[in-house]
């Protein structure tokens, strides 16, 4: 006789296969601590850079653009992607609207970061307190802290806002409910996620296979089935969302990103194309935070939509271990890491068992040895938290910009005049001739300023009014 469903009356709980926590249902608060810690390094980070006038590129900017129309109660627009550009037409991250009220009230990129950092430092709660579950609190802090020195959280903080900041504790929350069991709260804490950015919706189908799996072999079969119609689901929602709202939003009525595929060879020959980066990645990802040892987890597969389609593309900046693109498989390395040691502890191999103990503090041992040379070091540096002479020269030129004024500018000057003016990427060829120029080219003198310009816009004179330490804004006459 069997049954369909899981039902306690008949099938004692020694019967179904669950994880064997070495600290019972308790939830430590050391995952706490450790994010309000990390919050503070994570906050201290972005903004001293952003105060430093050190900004990596343009997002910061755009976000703002998007992140203050949805503030304002109107569409979410960022002229810096050309002027008028629904950014749902780039990316589909609704989830964003999320900071709109906070920027109403603090309308500045600095909400933006610090949000960020809230984000990222609230995704070591889960990651502690899931591998604390399996392995003692000990174990579990030494994880969550190796996960929040991770490289790719180091890299990501350090590397402007992105919406990413909203998938990393989701992945978090979602890969803990799947070690404690709790298949529910792993589907649902995953399904936010195809509000994030389009491509996590194969994240999502991975992670609810993942789900079936681990409730299959625990006999529960009506989370099996519902894990699966997930993952069907989040497949079809990444199709529509790629195949039909983004080009609906797009004025060219497509997806942009698919020419980083297309280009050269197409997907097929971009995986074999620098191949000693990718390797080096993979390296990155999987021996300093888990020492190889999450090859054993299931988890594991999380990461697989993320990897394929960066390595499938012709860009080469996806391929590296530099910005923000690697950030979402920190906490999936980090909880397969714990989820492999527990694995590990009943194995036949005394060598297996031995290593595996020695792992959490090992991981942790290694992103603190890492950390000397990531960004995290700089808080060690008393100029960190001195603008310094560049900052003050750019607070000096760009108070030449009036508020409300529209004005083209390159990547240091943007984030800077977002809060206050219209601002456009310099150049862009859909932008007709601004009234003001603003730039930063220490490189270049008056004469080379103004040839320039009149070579983007040769229908418009412009004259400097303020200049100083490679700042430069022009007016136009």
């Amino acid at each position: 006789m069997t049954s369909t469903t899981h039902t306690p009356m008949k099938t004692p709980p020694q019967a179904v296969a669950r994880p064997t926590p070495r600290w019972g249902s308790r939830l430590p608060s050391d995952g706490v601590l450790l994010a309000i810690g990390f919050f503070v390094v994570y906050a201290t980070l972005s903004v001293t850079r952003h105060l430093r006038w050190e900004n990596r590129s343009w997002d910061l900017g755009i976000f703002e653009q998007a992140i203050g129309a949805y503030a304002r109660l109107s569409e979410p627009v960022a002229d810096l992607k050309g002027p008028g550009f629904p950014i749902l037409g780039d990316h589909f991250s609704p989830i964003t609207a999320l900071l709109a009220p906070l920027y109403r009230v603090f309308p500045s990129p600095v909400t933006l970061l610090v949000a960020q950092a809230a984000l990222f430092a609230l995704a070591v709660v889960p990651v502690t307190r899931g591998a604390a579950f399996l392995l003692g609190r000990p174990a579990g802090a030494a994880i969550g802290a190796a996960f929040g020195l991770s490289w790719g959280m180091q890299r990501a903080v350090d590397f402007d806002f992105h919406e990413i900041c909203f998938a990393v504790p989701l992945i978090a929350f979602s890969l803990e409910a799947v070690l404690r069991q709790r298949w529910r709260a792993a589907l649902c804490w995953s399904l936010p996620l195809l509000l994030v950015k389009e491509d996590l919706g194969l994240t999502v189908a991975v992670l609810a296979l993942v789900v079936a799996w681990r409730a299959h072999q625990a006999g529960h079969v009506r989370a099996t089935r519902s894990a699966l119609a997930v993952a069907g689901f989040a497949v079809l929602a990444c199709a529509l969302v790629i195949g039909v709202v983004i080009p609906g939003f797009n004025a060219a009525g497509g997806y942009d990103y698919w020419a980083k595929v297309d280009e050269g060879g197409g997907p097929l020959d971009a995986l074999f194309t620098a191949t000693d980066t990718k390797l080096r990645t993979l390296l990155w990802i999987l021996v300093p935070t888990t020492g190889l040892l999450a090859l054993r987890s299931p988890l594991l597969l999380v990461v697989l939509p993320t990897l394929a389609w960066r390595f499938a593309s012709q860009e080469p900046n996806y391929w590296g271990t530099d910005f923000h693109y690697s950030a979402v498989l920190m906490p999936v390395t980090a909880l397969a890491l714990a989820d492999a040691v527990a694995r590990s502890r009943d194995s036949r191999r005394p060598w297996l068992r031995a290593y595996a103990r020695q792992l959490p503090a090992a991981a942790l041992a290694a992103a603190l040895a890492l950390s000397t040379t990531l960004p995290v070091a700089t808080l060690t540096h008393a100029d960190t938290y001195r603008p310094g002479p560049v900052a003050e020269a750019g607070e000096r030129v760009l108070a030449a910009v009036p508020d409300g004024a529209d004005v083209a500018a390159n990547v240091r000057p943007i984030s800077h005049l977002t809060q206050r003016a219209r601002v456009f990427w310099i150049g862009d060829p859909r932008t007709p001739a601004p009234e003001y120029v603003a730039y930063y080219d220490p490189a270049r003198d008056a004469a080379g300023m103004l040839a320039y310009a009149r070579q983007l816009y040769p229908d418009a004179a412009y004259r400097v009014t303020a200049s100083e330490a490679g700042f430069w804004v022009l007016r136009r006459d």
